[in-house]
């Protein structure tokens, strides 16, 4: 039994070297292709792409640059608002029926233009009570005239020894009298007359009509009038005229912001209605409170508007620059996002990107700031980052 044993393990050492034999035979035989290597592993971060790969052409790289950014900027959302020193209610000055309405909506008028015709009681009341004052003021003229004519003969006549010296006394206070009944005319004659002016009547016509005119030059913004209605209320506005040639816009900047912008500033604004042109305005005033709702604060910008191309409720954006520093920028289209973070993928080697995450900054144009994560002269992805983003 110890015999066969002893046999049985020398044949199966005899097969194990004969098949390492052949093994050696085989891998040493002419014309065998080589053992192929094992690549070591990727270092973590690192994009690595075959030579002959496709998406590699469809990459191109460039040298990160560096430029003034913003240090300080101030973004807030903005609406086209109307200058409130620019907008003027048009009122009834007097009650009446509206005989007719000379301009309509949209039209563009002029300081004193006519635009609404008015027959009025008062009209008529207001010549009458001038008329009424100019013959008060005559009257009282006449008297005063009689008084001082018998003042001065009742002084004659006592340096003569004909009067008393009561008589005098009495003929002093007359004249006074009448002096000051004249003058009391002449103011009531000045009110009427300064009424006259305000209504743009003539003294001299009866059955007047009562023109409203236009305070500003601008343009017919509301109309709530039409002929044939009679008006007691003067407080209502019969229409609404805003000059546009200049506008306000006001801007909600969030609390955090406030300090980098101030009165008297110059200030960018993007409209939605014009995409790609900026305007320039000038900080106008700065709200003395803040919203307690949404932690922001009302910013005024005074806008010029000679072609009345911006027009109120037009949304937009405010954009304010407080400083400005050197730092490293990239095209947008070299940033992805990955699970809430900025990336770009910066060429170590041919054909080798590292995957990095940055911190940005300010947006300008089509590039962007880098904060953190990049220096001027390193080359990153410009184009074709998302191939690598899933990598």
């Amino acid at each position: 039994m110890r015999w066969r044993t002893d046999v049985r393990g020398a044949v199966a050492v005899v097969f194990a070297l004969t098949l390492a034999g052949c093994s050696d035979a085989s891998s040493s035989a002419p014309g065998a292709p080589p053992p192929r290597a094992v690549s070591p592993p990727a270092e973590p971060g690192l994009i690595v792409l075959l030579p002959d790969s496709p998406q590699l052409h469809q990459i191109r790289v460039a040298a990160v640059e560096a430029a003034d950014v913003p240090n300080g900027e101030v973004v807030a959302p903005a609406r086209v608002g109307i200058d409130p020193s620019r907008l003027a209610k048009v009122l009834l000055p007097v009650p009446g029926r509206i005989d007719e309405v000379l301009t309509k909506l949209g039209d563009r008028v002029e300081r004193g233009q006519a635009l609404v015709a008015v027959e009025s009681p008062d009209a008529d009341g207001a010549v009458s009570a001038w008329r009424q004052t100019e013959a008060a003021e005559r009257q009282a003229a006449a008297t005063l005239t009689k008084a001082e004519a018998d003042y001065d003969r009742v002084r004659d006549l006592l340096e003569h020894g004909a009067a008393a010296q009561k008589d005098v006394l009495a003929a002093q206070n007359d004249r006074a009298q009448a002096q000051a009944a004249l003058d009391t005319a002449h103011a009531a004659r000045e009110q009427a007359r300064r009424k006259l002016e305000l209504l743009g009547l003539e003294p001299t016509i009866s059955r007047q009509r009562v023109m409203v005119r236009a305070p500003i030059s601008g343009t017919v913004l509301e109309v709530g009038v039409a002929p044939g209605e009679y008006r007691n209320d003067t407080v209502t506005p019969l229409m609404s005229i805003a000059d546009l040639t200049r506008v306000w816009l006001s801007a909600d900047v969030a609390e955090p912001a406030i300090a980098l912008i101030r009165a008297g500033e110059q200030v960018d604004v993007t409209l939605v209605a014009f995409p790609g042109e900026v305007f320039t305005g000038k900080v106008a005033r700065v709200a003395d409170v803040l919203d307690p709702q949404t932690r922001t604060v009302k910013v005024y910008v005074e806008l010029p508007n000679p072609g009345g191309r911006l027009r109120p409720d037009m949304f937009g954006t405010l954009r304010h620059v407080a400083s400005r520093r050197r730092a490293p920028v990239v095209p947008l289209a070299s940033v992805v996002q990955q699970y809430g973070r900025a990336v770009v993928f910066v060429e170590r080697a041919p054909a080798r990107f590292e995957r990095r995450e940055i911190v940005l900054g300010a947006r300008e144009g089509d590039r962007v700031a880098v904060l953190e994560g990049m220096t001027p002269g390193e080359r990153v992805v410009v184009d074709g980052a998302i191939l690598l983003k899933d990598r």
